[in-house]
């Protein structure tokens, strides 16, 4: 009983991290309709900066706000200079291949090819007892973020003014430009939030599973299998993508099993509700080469 209740903490801490890599490719992929392929590098990136920032200060909430603020820059600048123009998904993802094998290149040339420590803070190492199970500090501290950061999403995007115009650019871009909302400057910053969770995540795992190169296309199909089996749409997507990771976390402690049911997961869904889930479908398709 005590090893089933351990993996599934385990499990939910694995959702947890992947909440804040996939909320952010909602955003993108999910939302924006851009097929971005260089993701997975916001996440490597995020974690490398938060720990070239942590080395310095020794500060781990510093490292988290540099690593996401320096990527969400970085991510604004690529959808404002190179992504803005393309509707279709085939330049985008080309454009977006390029900047991950850039990506790749300037890490190993960086910080090198071999895994990087990151140590959890002082405050959350070692583990606690719940009775006769023994679980890291860390990983419940993962948890907890994790949860406020879907909090603060979900205020941010229904109680905001910022998150009304992002709903109003999302729906319809002729009607919200009608009425004055700059759609390129929201969508710059939406693409911007995508971005920063990502790297967010990549700082917050850190800790986990190091620091290495090679972790952004790792990351990447689990992030892009959340997002098509939660569907697309606005604020309601963000609803399946919790759903998912929920599910998808404690179905990933088994890995050997769960890299081909991941596959089979997305292509399923795929054929058969290309809109994802019946509970958060939209009018946009989250599987347009299958609808």
């Amino acid at each position: 009983m005590d090893f089933l209740i351990v993996q599934t903490l385990s499990g939910i801490s694995f959702a947890a991290i992947l909440f804040l890599l996939t909320s952010g490719l909602s955003l993108i992929f999910g939302v924006m309709n851009i097929v971005n392929v260089s993701h997975g590098s916001y996440y490597m990136l995020g974690g490398y900066i938060g720990l070239c920032v942590y080395r310095v200060t020794g500060s781990f909430v510093l490292a988290i706000l540099a690593g996401g603020m320096v990527i969400g820059c970085v991510g604004i600048v690529m959808q404002r200079f190179f992504l803005r123009k393309y509707v279709e998904h085939f330049p985008q993802v080309l454009t977006t291949m390029g900047f991950a094998l850039i990506f790749r290149d300037l890490a190993l040339l960086i910080w090198g090819g071999d895994p990087l420590s990151f140590p959890a803070p002082a405050l959350l190492q070692g583990s606690i007892h719940m009775g006769t199970v023994v679980f890291p500090v860390y990983r419940l501290f993962v948890i907890l973020l994790s949860a406020a950061v879907a909090v603060g999403l979900w205020i941010f995007n229904e109680k905001t003014n910022f998150g009304a115009q992002l709903r109003a650019t999302v729906d319809d871009k002729e009607m919200a430009t009608g009425i004055g909302i700059n759609v390129p400057l929201v969508s710059g910053l939406m693409f911007g939030l995508g971005a920063f969770l990502a790297a967010f995540g990549g700082v917050v795992a850190a800790p986990f599973f190091g620091v290495y190169a090679g972790a952004d296309f790792e990351v990447l199909p689990l992030a892009f299998v959340v997002v098509i089996v939660g569907g697309w749409g606005a604020s309601k997507e963000r609803r399946g993508t919790t759903n998912v990771v929920h599910r998808q976390g404690p179905h990933d402690q088994i890995p050997r099993f769960s890299s081909w049911t991941n596959r089979g997961k997305a292509w399923r869904r795929c054929w058969s509700r290309p809109q994802g889930n019946r509970f958060w479908s939209s009018k946009k398709m989250a599987c347009p080469y299958f609808s």
